[in-house]
């Protein structure tokens, strides 16, 4: 084995056998090239599935390793799979390029894409994005998002929810596509919509999982079809989800898997060049970074390429707006850095970002991995920020453990390095912060701001079990802190779906495949907890209104905004001044998970405020004339200097 791995790493494997052309099933109306990489097979057939052309055709060996046929006509809808011969050995295989599939991704299918293009899908322009400070996203589960009986949503658990405009649920509020409208969010990122294994598309609702089971990377997952056995379907019904968020301006984010397969020995990618695709030690022992049983070599040439060419694909076909990359740990920076570079070419404002950790060891080297601490080498990709995360709610993996909204003491030094999206500030001391004791990004846009995410217990089940002794008054105060102090710092904000209305799982922290009744989006919930909603809606509000909020290098934060003293632990207050690009000069915003009132010192006299415990947005809802404010207990404050305020009224 070690044998093997030397020769795959050795210059001259990569010289003789790197390829930068096209692979797959390449369509056209009058001939189809099947091209697969194999350099190690003794024998390719293009195995053809269909009444007019069944039968094995052999395919030559070209140049750097590839394999090819050109079959003539038009071949589209045509089922096909390779049969790869090593020595006395032959597997059949699914093309890891196939852009389309049969039922549970068995087989790959030619397509002529534009045939699968819903109309208007050229016609309506993409939101513009300016920096990604602009973003606000929301993650969601293709599935969770319309599956419960109050959704008031038709189709169910399907791409094609997305496209129902103006569903209500109880006592008239909006859901679906209405209710992210009105919410006021820029980006949905959507939890895996590649072909996954997990889930039988024959019968689709007999099973759930999040997706985090690649089986196929080019192709969409067909559980969310109205057909799955048709290879096309859920093509355009991919296709109409995306086009009817972007007619609301909403981009949509691709969750992406490409540290790890479902399969092991018996991937497409393992039949088809054995040992190549995967990091092995020295025994032959797979790597398991991942914590699923393997991990991709994606500092290997041809793994780089097929996951730069897949990424590229969904941009350019599916016009996807954003890319969050599964244990990005796992990935090589300079893989990373060439995504980047490509979607760049594509187009600029696409964004990009990660969990910046693993799943476990990882064969790959420290200094290679695209890790949080190494945001610096990775220019113009984002991190998840789990030192906030934490430092507000409490460590993830111990239910009992508290953060500053709870009343945990400490973690005021970390959540200020994330009010200033984790640059280098000379008021934050990163001796004291959780887990990074140092700056580590380079750029506000770098860093991603949460405290929940589809993994690990939700909010409102972090908060009931780290403060069982609370009433649901005081849970929802906690609720809306949290989410003022995501949606006020620095860099990006990121909600977890059904956040903004106490979203509960019932205490299940791992609910991958705990099924409909433990993941779906309970509408009823907006009903109930609407004044929550209305506050992360005017949150979100106050921040796309206002620049301050979005600032986008860190030169600006280290000159505009400035940490106010606080009388107590368990406070951070700061201020955001003489912004050139907001009309309100002169911002103080105040966090306290303080259980009673405590009063602040302000910079000056005459404030508007515009956040308090209760109400969230951009209209005045109070003054305070002295140079002092008595803070409620667990709440933010949010108030605008006089005079700034009036003078941007009558603009």
């Amino acid at each position: 084995m070690e044998k093997v791995k030397s020769c795959f790493d050795s210059e001259e494997f990569k010289q003789q056998f790197f390829y930068e052309g096209e692979l797959g099933a390449l369509w056209s109306l009058e001939k189809t090239t099947f091209c697969i990489w194999a350099p190690t097979a003794s024998a390719v057939g293009l195995k053809l599935i269909s009444p007019k052309k069944n039968g094995l055709i052999p395919l030559k060996r070209a140049e750097k390793g590839v394999w090819q046929v050109n079959v003539e006509g038009d071949l589209h809808g045509l089922k096909y799979n390779y049969i790869i011969r090593h020595q006395n050995q032959e597997f059949e295989v699914v093309d890891p390029y196939a852009k389309a599939l049969t039922v549970n991704g068995c087989q790959g299918v030619v397509a002529d894409l534009k045939r699968t293009n819903p109309p208007f899908w050229d016609e309506v322009a993409n939101s513009s994005l300016e920096s990604f400070c602009d973003a606000v996203i929301y993650e969601l589960h293709v599935r969770d998002f319309s599956i419960s009986k109050d959704s008031g949503m038709a189709m169910k658990g399907l791409y094609l929810a997305f496209t129902e405009q103006n569903t209500k649920g109880p006592g008239t509020v909006w859901t679906g596509i209405s209710h992210l409208i009105e919410l006021g969010i820029t980006h949905v990122q959507l939890l895996p919509i590649f072909d996954f294994a997990t889930v039988d598309e024959t019968k689709p609702f007999d099973s759930y999982n999040w997706g985090y089971d690649p089986l196929n990377y080019n192709a969409p997952e067909g559980s969310y079809a109205t057909k799955p056995a048709e290879p096309f379907t859920r093509i355009t019904e991919l296709k109409q989800l995306v086009l009817a968020l972007r007619k609301n301006n909403i981009r949509v984010v691709m969750d992406v898997v490409y540290n790890h397969t479902w399969e092991t020995e018996e991937s497409n990618f393992n039949r088809i060049v054995p040992g190549y695709y995967y990091r092995q030690d020295e025994h032959g022992f797979f790597g398991n970074g991942s914590g699923c049983g393997n991990e991709l070599a994606t500092e290997r040439l041809m793994v780089r390429k097929f996951i730069v060419d897949s990424i590229c694909f969904w941009a350019k076909e599916y016009q996807i707006k954003g890319f969050r990359l599964d244990l990005m740990g796992c990935i090589d920076l300079e893989t990373i850095n060439t995504i980047r570079a490509e979607l760049d070419l594509i187009d600029p404002s696409i964004i990009l970002y990660g969990e910046g950790w693993t799943g476990g060891p990882s064969l790959l080297p420290d200094n290679l991995k695209a890790l949080k601490g190494q945001a610096r080498y990775i220019p113009r990709v984002g991190v998840f920020n789990d030192d906030f995360r934490d430092a507000v709610k409490g460590n993830v993996f111990r239910n009992e453990n508290r953060g500053l909204i709870s009343g945990c003491y400490g973690m005021e030094e970390s959540i200020k390095c994330s009010i200033t999206a984790a640059t280098d500030h000379p008021e934050v001391d990163y001796k004291r912060v959780l887990y990074a004791k140092s700056p580590y990004t380079i750029e506000p846009a770098q860093c991603i701001n949460y405290v929940a995410a589809h993994d690990n217990l939700t909010l409102w089940d972090k908060l009931q079990k780290s403060n069982p002794k609370d009433d649901e008054a005081l849970q929802i105060a906690r609720q809306k802190l949290a989410g003022a102090m995501v949606l006020l710092s620095q860099g990006v904000p990121f909600i977890h779906a059904g956040q903004e209305f106490c979203r509960t799982k019932f205490g299940d922290a791992n609910s991958y495949r705990s099924g409909d009744l433990i993941n779906q989006i309970v509408w009823e919930r907006k009903q109930r907890y609407v004044d929550v909603f209305r506050y992360y809606q005017g949150l979100i509000e106050l921040r796309k209104a206002h620049p301050a909020f979005r600032m986008k290098t860190t030169a600006e934060i280290q000159a505009k905004l400035h940490f106010l003293n606080m009388p107590s632990p368990l406070m951070v207050g700061f201020v955001l001044q003489d912004s050139a690009r907001d009309p309100w000069q002169k911002i103080v915003v105040i966090f306290s998970g303080l259980l009673t009132a405590k009063e602040v010192s302000l910079p000056s006299k005459n404030w508007v405020v515009v956040v308090d415990a209760s109400l969230a947005g951009t209209k005045r809802i109070g003054t305070v004339k002295t140079d002092y404010l008595l803070v409620p207990r667990i709440t933010t404050m949010v108030l605008v200097d006089r005079e700034s305020f009036d003078q941007a009224l009558v603009r």
